[in-house]
């Protein structure tokens, strides 16, 4: 048993090779998921759905517990907001009573596994187009998952109870619409928890479209840290450091 979880450890924290492309297949086994959650969730759910989702969540139960056989702090990941998602996930996979339409809350996955600093940092060695727009693809990936989750919630609480929202479409609908303060007005949610659930998307929605839309637009930076103070952002032609002055060197391909 000592040697399974040794094998398993450094397939989940090591930095060598067959690690880290046993992280990727991680990632895309997650990408997966969430794909397969918002197909499915437009038509009628089948035998064949039924079991997808049971072998799915078998999967994700595997590696939940043996994360947590392999964590050396127990006690202080059940307080971690990514092992209540892994829960959530599980339960919206094996629990009739969940149905589909928790389904969405397995996207707080993809959410913790690109926030591992091991995952970023290799995404950072290996693709120079992540290097280049990381802020710009963690915002995207923010705000993506903001929606995704906040629309299986308003479809979770409203179907069925508010003759507006028939579909995934029609929260998702809504959702978009109230997070770019468009707000048409001709679908609205009911009830006190739909109204809280309406103040959510507009507070926390809103702050991840701006900050989307910051790094968007303001001037294109490089990350390069300066050895002398740390500094992390400069202008694509800086010679010196912007805060301390110090002569930095930025990698470059050059120009034709």
């Amino acid at each position: 048993m000592a040697s399974i979880l040794d094998r398993a450890r450094k397939l989940y924290e090591n930095d060598d090779p067959v690690a880290h492309r046993f992280r990727y297949g991680l990632l895309v086994f997650d990408l997966g998921t969430i794909l397969f959650v918002i197909v499915t969730s437009f038509f009628q759910r089948g035998n064949w759905v039924e079991f997808v989702d049971f072998v799915l969540g078998m999967l994700i139960l595997t590696d939940f517990l043996v994360r947590m056989s392999i964590e050396r702090r127990r006690l202080k990941a059940l307080f971690r907001l990514a092992t209540w998602a892994d829960i959530a996930a599980v339960i919206s996979f094996l629990a009739p009573i969940a149905g589909e339409a928790f389904g969405f809350l397995r996207i707080l996955r993809t959410l913790r596994l690109l926030h591992t600093y091991q995952l970023l940092a290799r995404l950072r060695q290996d693709f120079r187009y992540f290097r280049d727009n990381e802020d710009v693809i963690l915002a995207a990936i923010n705000l993506s998952v903001f929606l995704f989750v906040m629309t299986g919630l308003i479809f979770a609480t409203q179907f069925g109870r508010n003759p507006e929202i028939g579909n995934y479409a029609d929260a998702l609908y809504f959702t978009v619409t109230t997070l770019t303060t468009t707000g048409f007005g001709d679908v609205t949610l009911t009830g006190t928890g739909g109204r809280m659930l309406s103040v959510a998307v507009m507070i926390f929605g809103v702050t991840l479209f701006l900050r989307l839309a910051q790094v968007l637009f303001r001037p294109a930076k490089v990350r390069q840290e300066c050895k002398n103070c740390g500094l992390m952002l400069h202008d694509p032609d800086a010679v010196h450091c912007k805060h301390c002055g110090k002569t930095i060197r930025i990698e470059t391909e050059g120009t034709v």
